[in-house]
This record gives structure tokens, sequence and C-alpha cells, in this order.
């Protein structure tokens, strides 16, 4: 693949998904051909002791779409998502976990509110697909973030589209699992344009969840007090300079002026 820019960067982690990563791939470049998309998967091996790595250097050499950046131990999913950022050749970037299960498709479907938005979140309206457990983990959660910060989001961990411009734009990357609340937060005050899309969540097929664990919440925890104290006692936190060039909402406002 040349070095042009494409419409859109998969982003997707993958720790010890070797009963997943090849569905997980295999799912969203179907995707790419059913909506028209020109995009590419960057697949960051997060320190994977199984066949992980093996089973995606195979596709990678029958399939150029497919590009990977190897962790030689695991890094979180915070940190390979920003890694994927980085290495992004498409405008627009989403991270879609090499677990296989979400449904590219789901998101990949809206990715032409880009033409308006600078980012569009999903939020799941098969709630029943998850535990009970989860789903009250997940209500307090949303509690939380939104009375904290005035905001209501109806879901803010799922597999939101990013105009990749806003996401260098930030002055803080989260590495944690809390990375991408952390980032709504300081693009939506800071005035970004988004948009929410209902979002079909499904199931695992194989291995556990690694994003209910004691460490995880402990980092959750850290990235939530970073995030009030940036927000609420650092002067000009939001607004220290303008909107990133190729904004939509930077043009939009522009067109009012």
């Amino acid at each position: 693949m040349d070095e042009k820019i494409l419409d859109i960067t998969v982003v997707m982690p993958a720790l010890d998904e070797e009963k997943n990563i090849l569905s997980a791939i295999n799912a969203v470049l179907e995707s790419f051909r059913d909506f028209g998309i020109n995009g590419e998967i960057v697949v960051i091996n997060d320190g994977s002791s199984d066949k992980t790595g093996e089973l995606v250097k195979d596709v990678i050499g029958k399939e150029n779409r497919v590009r990977t950046i190897r962790h030689d131990s695991p890094q979180g999913i915070g940190a390979s998502f920003w890694e994927g950022v980085d290495a992004a050749r498409g405008d627009i970037v989403v991270m879609l976990p090499g677990d296989n299960e979400n449904d590219p498709g789901e998101i990949l479907r809206y990715y032409k509110l880009l033409e308006h938005v600078d980012m569009v979140i999903p939020f799941l309206f098969n709630r029943e697909s998850r535990s009970l457990f989860r789903n009250a983990l997940s209500f307090i959660y949303r509690f939380i973030i939104n009375s904290t910060f005035l905001v209501n989001f109806n879901y803010t961990n799922g597999t939101v589209l990013y105009r990749k411009s806003i996401l260098q734009d930030l002055p803080y990357r989260n590495k944690s699992f809390f990375f991408q609340t952390d980032i709504l937060i300081r693009a939506v005050k800071k005035g970004y344009l988004f948009a929410e899309v209902p979002y079909k969540l499904g199931s695992r097929r194989h291995g556990v969840s690694k994003a209910v664990s004691f460490p995880s919440f402990m980092k959750v925890v850290k990235g939530y007090i970073r995030l009030v104290r940036d927000h609420y006692f650092t002067k000009n936190a939001n607004n220290e300079h303008g909107f990133s060039k190729d904004s939509l909402t930077g043009l939009r406002r522009n067109d009012r002026e």
C-alpha cells in the first residue's frame, strides 16, 4: 500500500487473540467492501505470547491493507490506540479490538457522518447482550462521568469514529482503559461537534474480556482524577488554542463568522 491518505484507519489492539484475530480482520475487510471504504487495518500486537503475531503476518503476506506494530510486552489498550493513531494513514481513525466482539459494519456504516461532525459516538441499543453486572457497572460509570463533567453521553467506551486531526490536537493522551472517555470529554468541552448513533454489540466467542480487573479499575480512577484536575483546576485547559485546521467544527464556525 502506498503512502497516500486513506479514508479510514482501523486500529486493532490484540493481546493473545489467536482464536479471534483472523475473524476480526476479515470482518473489517468485508465492511470496507460493503461500504466502499478505502481503508487500512493497523494491528497492534500488544505483547501477545500466543500465535496472534504469526497469524497477522500470514495475513499481511496476502493483504496489503493490513499492517502491524508489535510490542515486546503488553502496554495496554490506550497506549496501543495512540500508537495506531500516530501510524495511521487515514483521515478518520476508529478502534476495533481484535477480540471480534464488535461488528465493524455497525460503526463503519456511519463514516460519512464525518462530513458533518468530527466524532461519531456509538451507544448500545442491545444492552441485553451484556451481563447484568456489566450493565450495572456501565450505568454507574456513565452517571459519574455525566454528572462530573455536565455532559449527557449514552456511552463513552465504544468504537468511536474520530477525525484524526482532532486527536492530534489534544494536549494530553491517557493510555489506560479511560482513554476513550478522556478524549470525548476533552474534545466536547473544547467544542468539537459530534453525533451519537445506535450500535449493536456482539458477543465475544473466545477468551475473556480484559477490561474488568482491579489494575484496570485503578488506572481508570487515576485517569478520572487527572481529567477532573485538568478540566476544573487548570486554566484554559479546553480552549488554549483554536480547532484543528481541517476539522468540520472549525470550518463551520468560520463559515458563520
